[in-house]
């Protein structure tokens, strides 16, 4: 049996080999109950504290079980983290061999074939220009991600046309499919040890899209889900259908290119351009509206559109039946143009009580869903279908010490879990200030007020804080109040975010402001971030049509749809918000909630007590007296 002490300790192989390493009790404790459940096949919930290590904590038992594991990630940038520097590093530091594979989804790497069909006629200015660096790192490249692409960037617009997905993909039809960069992806992932995938992929694979590895699950003896409170939400996607104005325009788009390579494509263009066309039209029924909607918000207009859109969808598929005998990829547009109707009938059909129809706008697509009330279902089915040891981490999995609420929204009832607190010093490197007499957050003047009480905080640390808000509105009236603070202001949406965050670090004073996707996965280390301000407590908006659904379907079973929902998922919000101010031990400065409720309502106390052990303060005055003394501390190189 593995001695873990031994391996987590001062003589073990970690300590020489892994920069930064420290014996962390935490640590030891997580591989100690992960290489259980490896060994037994188990289920397990941990909930890890930051810096308590957890990726060593499930790799090092990993590598040990000598069992095929799939190691699912919440995003892209710790996927190519764990295979590019991590699992190799605890494997060189174990002395032991690994056959490792990342493998993403189809749309991160090139097609050769569409590269063939769309470059034919690439036409001029910048497409060209894009088809020709594409075109020229396609024969040098040996694995096809274009991430490794530098000369465009991830949002280029040529992307989609030499890329492909589940609906264009021609599969073994394909003459490139000995060549595709894809399939051998996949070859490399079914040699594998160790597979490092994300959760949108592997959610893909489990829903049956044929988006992400095939063949490889059901070979796996282990899956590790990493930032595991994002799954459900995923999940929730995947579970369901939906179909978008793009994918539409993106068949009559393929459907054209590919009547052009093969000679036909004036039999086909009124087809393609009426189907374009009507996409057009169904997204304007709705051209004053963003957002999320439920089916029976939208116009009366908008099922004559959609029969508009159906009609086209199948004349298209009629004509494209009369020309792709001979052609593959006419013949594979033929078959997406009616697996397109038959999706788009689905999520109209009102048959299933269990599922809710929304509709997402955006600026210039609209999303038809269909998407199941609760996904415990499925997800219980999948974990039954894979006889594997299940891991499930994160930061932020317990609502106080109880994992109930994500345990129901991902199937299971058997699972041991484990809570770890974080090994941080929040005792005297923090401090939760909870300021009084703000008005409640549905106030005209709650931004406002938030806005003046947090700068008197940002004026002591001399800048350098997150303000996180829960909606846009919020964040572009604070912005707007913030412009002439002196301190540099960057502002989600007016650069990438890595773009904000590198400039973030670089000032060492500004002030950034974000939504939720700075909520979490944002990690800044050292005195540029001092203070971290939340506006109001994160739940999420009832007006939500997915939401709505799941709320009502509770209450009118005779539950408790507030305590049993959106208590535990705003908890869970907050977490991952202040978990944003401490990300190493050096670490020090102030989290600011700015919502009375906390301390008017008697669910306040559920949130406060889910949070790290921050001495908690309602006087500016010991702000600014912890500010100056942890300040005075770090330019004396003393750490508490």
């Amino acid at each position: 049996m593995t001695d873990y002490s031994e391996l987590f300790s001062e003589q073990g192989p970690f300590a020489g080999t892994i920069d930064g390493y420290a014996p962390r009790a935490g640590q030891t404790r997580m591989a100690e109950a992960v290489g259980r459940a490896l060994a037994d096949l188990d289920s397990l919930i941990v909930e890890a504290g930051t810096g308590t290590g957890k990726t060593l904590a499930y790799l090092v038992p990993a590598l040990l079980s000598g069992r095929r594991v799939v190691i699912s990630t919440g995003t892209k940038t710790l996927q190519d983290q764990l295979f590019g520097k991590d699992i190799p590093a605890v494997a060189r530091a174990l002395g032991m061999p690994v056959k490792i594979a990342l493998l993403k989804g189809r749309a991160n790497y090139l097609c050769l074939q569409r590269l063939a069909v769309n470059g034919s006629e690439p036409g001029s200015g910048t497409r060209s220009n894009e088809f020709a660096v594409i075109s020229a790192w396609a024969r040098a490249t040996a694995d096809g991600d274009i991430a490794d692409v530098s000369d465009l960037p991830e949002n280029a617009s040529i992307w989609p046309q030499v890329t492909s997905t589940a609906e264009n993909c021609l599969g073994q039809k394909c003459p490139e499919y000995e060549r595709c960069f894809v399939v051998k992806a996949r070859r490399r992932a079914q040699q594998a040890d160790v597979v490092v995938v994300n959760h949108h992929l592997l959610m893909a694979d489990f829903a049956l899209k044929e988006e992400g590895f095939g063949e490889l699950l059901p070979d796996a003896d282990a899956f590790i889900i990493d930032e595991a409170h994002q799954l459900p939400e995923i999940a929730q996607r995947f579970f369901g259908r939906s179909l978008s104005t793009r994918q539409i325009k993106n068949l009559a788009r393929d459907a054209i290119a590919a009547g052009l390579a093969a000679g036909v494509h004036r039999q086909i263009e009124s087809a393609t351009d009426a189907l374009g066309r009507r996409a057009d039209d169904l997204r304007l029924t709705l051209r004053a509206k963003s957002g999320r909607f439920a089916w029976e918000q939208l116009p009366d207009a908008l099922p004559l559109k959609l029969d508009d859109v159906a009609e086209s969808i199948g004349h298209l598929s009629d004509i494209l039946g009369t020309v792709a005998e001979h052609d593959a990829t006419l013949g594979h547009c033929r078959q997406r143009a009616e697996e397109t109707l038959a999706t788009l009938r689905a999520i109209r059909s009102d048959e299933d009580a269990n599922d809710i129809r929304w509709v997402d706008v955006a600026a210039r697509s609209l999303t038809l869903h269909r998407s199941p009330l609760d996904v415990a279902p499925q997800m219980s089915e999948v974990l039954a279908v894979h006889d594997a040891a299940w891991i499930f981490t994160s930061a932020t999995l317990a609502v106080g010490d109880d994992f109930s609420h994500f345990e129901s929204r991902v199937g299971t009832t058997d699972a041991r879990s484990l809570k770890l607190e974080s090994p941080f010093d929040f005792k005297h490197n923090s401090l939760l200030y909870l300021p009084e007499s703000l008005p409640d957050p549905q106030d005209p003047g709650h931004t406002e007020a938030v806005v003046e009480t947090a700068m008197r905080v940002v004026d002591a640390a001399g800048g350098g804080a997150f303000m996180l808000f829960t909606s846009h509105r919020a964040l572009r009236e604070a912005a707007g109040i913030l412009e002439d603070t002196g301190y540099p202001l960057l502002v989600q949406g007016d650069a990438p975010r890595d773009d904000l965050l590198e400039r973030f670090r670089r000032h060492g004073n500004a002030l950034l402001l974000g939504t939720a996707s700075f909520w979490e996965g944002v990690d800044v280390r050292g005195e540029a971030l001092r203070v971290v301000v939340i506006d109001k407590l994160p739940f999420a908006a009832p007006s939500d049509p997915v939401l709505s659904a799941r709320l009502k379907a509770i209450s009118e079973a005779g539950g408790n749809a507030f305590a049993s929902v959106q208590l535990p998922q705003a908890v869970i919000a907050l977490k991952q918000g202040v978990g944003r101010l401490i990300r190493d031990p050096a670490d020090f400065g102030v989290v600011v909630l700015c919502d009375p409720r906390l301390m008017r309502r008697s669910y306040g106390r559920v949130f406060l007590n889910s949070l790290p052990p921050m001495p908690v303060t309602h006087a500016l005055d010991d702000v600014s007296s912890f500010l100056h003394k942890q300040t005075t501390r770090a330019i004396s190189g003393v750490v508490s």
